[in-house]
């Protein structure tokens, strides 16, 4: 992210998820202790509150609506990285914007 270049931000092409099943995105989210971004929130948010229920591990998942605009969705990203603490969102889901 420019405006903010200690946030390390990677796609799931970029890690090698590209098709890949949200199951394995969650998976190596939690492996990687990333939180997610996504527009996915049908299936995605699905699979992240089963990790919850069965008592794996979730680094977090923010969902942004995909007809957001992107301005909004930058500011909130920069606030939460700025003031977020390691494994704050653990388990959680939350819904941009705020």
């Amino acid at each position: 992210m420019r405006r903010q270049p200690d946030v390390d931000i990677r796609t799931v092409q970029q890690a090698g998820l590209s098709g890949a099943h949200d199951a394995a995105v969650l998976d190596w989210a939690a492996r990687e202790k990333r939180v997610l971004l996504t527009h996915d929130v049908n299936t995605l948010l699905r699979d992240a509150y089963d990790r919850v229920r069965e008592g794996l591990p979730m680094p977090g998942v923010f969902a942004i609506p995909s007809e957001a605009s992107i301005a909004p969705m930058v500011e909130d990203l920069v606030l939460i990285a700025g003031c977020s603490i390691e494994d704050e969102w653990e388990g959680q889901v939350r819904y941009l914007p705020f």
